[in-house]
């Protein structure tokens, strides 16, 4: 028997039982959909999740901390985040660059406002590789008469007036242009605390004590403000920047007489000459990389980390829940499947005798066994073909009312379906169907040509 006859006798037999035929196919068809579905939801999530937490963290980067137990240490032994330090690690391979970090906090005014603002003093490069979208301005600049400032969107949240009330607390942001306005800043923070509300005070002795030391105002020139308002959030959205050369002039001048705020001392209180770095961010080339440089930094006696191995556990967690709803799909496909063997039993009991006939004019077994392969295949297939065309448009409908509604918070498709999804459940259900056939189409195989042939 040729194969053109198999495959034009399979289809006439399927025909022949219309109901069933749909039936069985229907029941592919919910399985079919019901485990891409599951699954789309699953690679929606991980993919929308993976996409915002790629937003703001960085899958080569490491972070670079001066050891923990630093100050229980001798002199001798301590580590510092130095100028040396820096250019030791950009030349480790496979390193693209290492960038220092210099983090303090200023004050700002401006009117009946005030802010505690968290500056970080950063390296063109780094602000460069941070993918932030400029609102207004441009990036602070190297070399310039008056250090620069470049705001994240949600600095104006951190601004309070005289009685401290602020967006915590009414939701409404300081009517302040950190573009234009002119803003008053204080450097020495301790001295501007230390000065609120001070008076001359009288010793026992009689002799007025002095007032405390009045902080030093600065006026810094304003490089950009970051795009977005306060409901859009990313890792640099409460930091302000400047270049971290200039911010070490300012505090070199600030602090000439004493010890720069967040910056480690010698036995007795005395201030190193040098400033030492909040944090040093090695950047790698490649992400294969980050895992062994990590341990290698990590082995010259500084504290290390990277969002790769965060984001790692992230998506473990997210591979298991896409495991479970594709297990709760696969159930109903499960029940297809059974649904497809008792339609092609209940096929061979009826083609009994048709079966007995074919076997003494010769018929080749195996091309018997085809045949009822061919059946069933063409079920899971039909099946399989018409459960991708419901669930493209079960996405479709899911993803648009998650649009609409804001489901779970989450940005991107809600249901994804990718192309080797679609191809898999095709296969999948092709091959689910020959197999749910395979034991009907092997009793059909051995059935006895002469107890065929008699069988009313």
């Amino acid at each position: 028997m040729k194969f053109i006859d198999m495959l034009h006798m399979s289809i006439t037999n399927l025909w022949k039982r219309k109901v069933r035929t749909i039936l069985t196919v229907l029941g592919v068809v919910i399985g079919v959909a019901a485990i891409v579905v599951m699954v789309s939801l699953g690679l929606g999530l991980n993919k929308s999740v993976m996409e915002e937490m790629k937003s703001y963290a960085s899958l080569t980067a490491i972070q670079v901390r001066a050891p923990y137990d630093n100050d229980s240490k001798k002199e001798s032994d301590k580590k510092y985040l130095s100028d040396n330090l820096v250019k030791e690690l950009s030349e480790l391979p496979n390193v693209k660059y290492a960038a220092p970090i210099l983090e303090t906090n200023i004050i700002a005014k401006k009117g009946n406002y005030s802010g505690y603002l968290q500056l970080q003093g950063v390296t063109p490069e780094y602000l460069l590789d941070q993918n932030i979208e400029i609102k207004e301005g441009h990036f602070p600049e190297q070399n310039t008469s008056k250090m620069q400032l470049f705001f994240g969107n949600q600095v104006l949240m951190n601004f309070y007036d005289k009685k401290g009330n602020g967006y915590w607390d009414n939701g409404v942001l300081p009517d302040i242009d950190l573009m234009n306005d002119r803003i008053m800043y204080v450097v020495d923070t301790d001295s501007y605390y230390g000065s609120q509300g001070s008076t001359i005070t009288f010793g026992q002795d009689g002799e007025n004590n002095a007032p405390p030391k009045q902080p030093k105002k600065y006026f810094f020139e304003t490089a950009g403000v970051m795009a977005g308002d306060e409901n859009t959030w990313s890792s640099n959205s409460y930091y302000t920047f400047c270049d971290i050369d200039e911010l070490k002039k300012v505090l070199k001048k600030e602090f000439k007489d004493g010890v720069i705020p967040g910056q480690p001392t010698r036995k007795g209180g005395k201030a190193y000459k040098e400033i030492f770095y909040s944090t040093i961010v090695v950047q790698a080339e490649d992400m294969k990389y980050v895992e062994g440089l990590t341990q290698m930094i990590k082995e010259m006696g500084y504290e290390a980390y990277n969002d790769a191995e965060w984001i790692q556990q992230q998506q473990n967690e997210m591979n298991m829940i896409e495991g479970v709803l594709g297990g709760i799909g696969a159930v109903s496909l499960l029940v297809a499947a059974i649904g497809i063997a008792n339609t092609m039993m209940m096929s061979i009991y009826e083609r009994t005798k048709e079966i007995g006939v074919m076997k003494v004019l010769g018929c080749d077994m195996r091309n018997i066994q085809m045949m009822f392969l061919f059946e069933a295949g063409f079920i899971g297939l039909i099946g399989g073909f018409i459960g991708l065309i419901i669930s493209f448009s079960l996405s479709f409908v899911i993803n648009k009312i998650a649009s609409a509604t804001g489901a779970l918070g989450i940005e991107g498709n809600l249901s994804y379906i990718p192309p080797w999804l679609a191809l898999f459940a095709l296969v999948f259900a092709l091959f689910v169907g020959m197999l749910s056939g395979f034991f009907p189409s092997r009793r059909a195989m051995k059935l006895s040509p002469l107890a065929a042939i008699r069988n009313d």
